[in-house]
C-alpha cells in the first residue's frame, strides 16, 4: 500500500512524516520484517508488539503505528493497532472489489470453506481462508496475502461470543454468507442455542450481497435477520445413489454429484457449495468438476498407517452434533472399527451431560456393530463409555495408557477412528502407535 492510502484508510495522527508517498507492504511480525516495510505492532492478553518496534526499525522498516506518542521512522499514532489492521484490510478488500464468501457454522464451517473454494476455483480466481484462521488478525492475513488478481475470497469466520462475527461482517463486506449450522459447540461462553444462533447469524450485519445460505433449521430462520436472498438445504433435499467410506453420489435439484468422501454430513456441507455456485453464476458441470475434486485437509477424515493400524483421523475438532454424525459414518460404512473418542471442550456446566448422553447415543445405535471397540480418552468422555454396555468398552485418562492398550488388545483388521476437540491432541495417539 501506499503510505497515503494507509492515512486515507485508518485517519491517524501523523508523529512524524517522511514527505515522501512511498510504497510499502504492512508488517506485523519482526522476525519476518523486510527493509521497507512498515511495522504494525499488535496487542494481546501475553504478547505486546509496541516493545519490538526499535527492533522492527533496526531491521529496516521506514516506520510504525504506535498509540505512544514516541517516533520511530514514519510514526503513526492510532488508538488501537487491531482496528487500525481491520480498516487497512477493509480498504483493500473495497480496492480490489473481489467477491467475499463468508463462512460460518458450529461444527463444518472449515470443511464447508474448503468445499465452497473447490468448487469456485472451477470458474474464478479464488483464495480462501488458510486453515483456521478465522478470528480479527486473520481475517486481516487472509485479505493482504490473496494475490491482486483474485476474483472470490472465501473467508471462514469463527467467534467465542456475541459480536464477534459482527465485527468480522463489518470489515469483510460479504457478498454471500453461510451458515453450516446451530449447535452446541460454544455453549459454555454462550449459554443457550438460541444465543449462539443470535451470535452466529451476525454474519449478515454488514453484508452488501443479497444472498444468505443456511443449514435448514428453525432456529436459523427465526434469528436471522436479513431481506435477501435466502437458500436453506439440508441433507433431506438429497437422493442418495451410492455410499462408500471414500465415496458419495447423490441427486439434488436433479442433478447428479460426487463426492471423493463418505459421511452424510460432507454431502449436506457439500450442499452450501452447490448453492454458492449456482449463486455466482457456475454451470452444474463446473460445480460438479469442484467437487469431485475436494478433498479432506489435515485432521478432517486424514487415513493414516502407524504400528500397522489402518487410522482416520477426524482429531480437527469436536462437538455433541459432529460427534454424532461421526458416529452415524462409522457405524453405517465401516464393520470392523474401534472408536477413539476424546472429550469436548467448552461445554459448560452440562458438559458431563453432553458426554454421558453421546454415550447413549452409541450404546442405542442400531448399527453398532457387535464386535466393536468403544475406547475413550480424557476427564469427561468416561462417560461416554460408562453408557456403552459393551465387554470392549474401556476408558484410559491418558493417551500412552489408551495407546498401550490397543497395541496389546485391539485388532490390526480393525480401523482405529478418532475423534476428539483439538485441545485432546489425538494425534499424539497416531505417533504413540507407531
Amino acid at each position: 500500500m501506499k503510505l497515503s492510502e494507509i492515512v486515507e484508510a485508518v485517519k491517524p495522527e501523523i508523529l512524524n512524516g517522511s514527505g515522501k508517498d512511498l510504497d510499502v507492504n504492512i508488517s506485523t511480525d519482526t522476525r519476518t520484517i523486510k527493509p521497507g516495510d512498515f511495522y504494525l505492532p499488535l496487542k494481546g492478553a501475553s504478547f505486546d508488539g509496541e516493545k519490538f518496534i526499535p527492533q522492527a526499525i533496526e531491521k529496516g522498516a521506514v516506520g510504525c503505528f504506535t498509540t505512544y506518542a514516541s517516533v520511530y521512522g514514519i510514526t503513526f499514532q492510532v488508538p488501537d493497532t487491531l482496528e487500525a489492521y481491520l480498516k487497512l484490510a477493509n480498504y483493500r478488500r473495497r480496492k480490489l472489489n473481489f467477491t467475499v464468501v463468508a463462512v460460518t457454522g458450529s461444527s463444518g464451517k472449515t470443511t464447508t470453506k474448503e468445499l465452497v473454494s473447490s468448487v469456485l476455483s472451477e470458474k474464478f480466481k479464488t483464495f480462501k481462508t488458510p486453515l483456521n484462521h478465522n478470528n480479527e488478525i486473520g481475517l486481516c492475513q487472509t485479505i493482504f496475502e490473496a494475490p491482486d488478481d483474485t476474483q472470490v475470497l472465501v473467508l471462514e469466520m469463527g467467534m467465542r461470543g456475541l459480536g464477534e462475527i459482527e465485527l468480522l461482517s463489518k470489515y469483510a463486506e460479504p457478498d454471500i454468507t453461510i451458515i453450516s449450522n446451530v449447535g452446541t459447540a460454544h455453549i459454555g461462553r454462550l449459554g443457550s442455542r438460541e444465543n449462539i444462533a443470535k451470535a452466529k447469524c451476525e454474519i449478515v450485519k454488514h453484508q452488501r450481497g443479497d444472498t444468505f445460505i443456511a443449514h435448514d433449521d428453525d432456529l436459523i430462520k427465526r434469528t436471522v435477520d436479513f431481506s435477501g436472498d435466502k437458500v436453506f438445504y439440508s441433507i433431506n433435499d438429497i437422493k442418495i445413489l451410492e455410499k462408500d467410506t471414500n465415496y458419495s453420489k447423490f441427486e439434488y435439484k436433479g442433478t447428479i454429484y460426487e463426492l471423493n468422501v463418505g459421511g452424510d454430513y460432507n454431502i449436506e456441507n457439500s450442499l452450501a457449495a452447490i448453492n454458492t455456485g449456482l449463486k455466482l453464476g457456475m454451470t452444474e458441470e463446473e460445480i460438479q468438476k469442484g467437487l469431485k475434486r475436494y478433498h479432506p485437509i489435515e485432521k478432517r477424515w486424514e487415513a493414516v498407517n502407524a504400528g500397522g493400524f489402518e487410522i482416520i483421523n477426524d482429531s480437527y475438532n469436536a462437538n455433541p452434533e459432529s460427534m454424532r454424525a461421526f458416529v452415524d459414518t462409522v457405524f453405517e460404512l465401516y464393520k470392523d472399527y474401534a472408536l477413539v473418542l476424546a472429550d469436548m471442550g467448552e461445554l459448560g456446566q452440562d458438559e458431563t451431560r453432553y458426554h454421558r448422553e453421546l454415550g447413549e447415543y452409541i450404546n442405542n445405535h442400531p448399527k453398532l456393530s457387535s464386535d466393536a471397540d468403544i475406547i475413550s480418552i480424557g476427564t469427561l468422555s468416561v462417560y461416554i463409555t460408562n453408557e456403552v454396555n459393551k465387554a470392549n468398552s474401556k476408558h484410559f485418562q491418558d493417551i500412552k495408557t489408551a495407546a498401550d492398550y490397543i497395541k496389546n488388545n485391539v485388532s490390526k483388521d480393525k480401523t482405529l477412528f478418532l475423534k476428539g476437540s483439538r485441545s485432546m491432541k489425538l494425534e499424539g495417539l497416531i505417533t504413540a502407535l507407531s
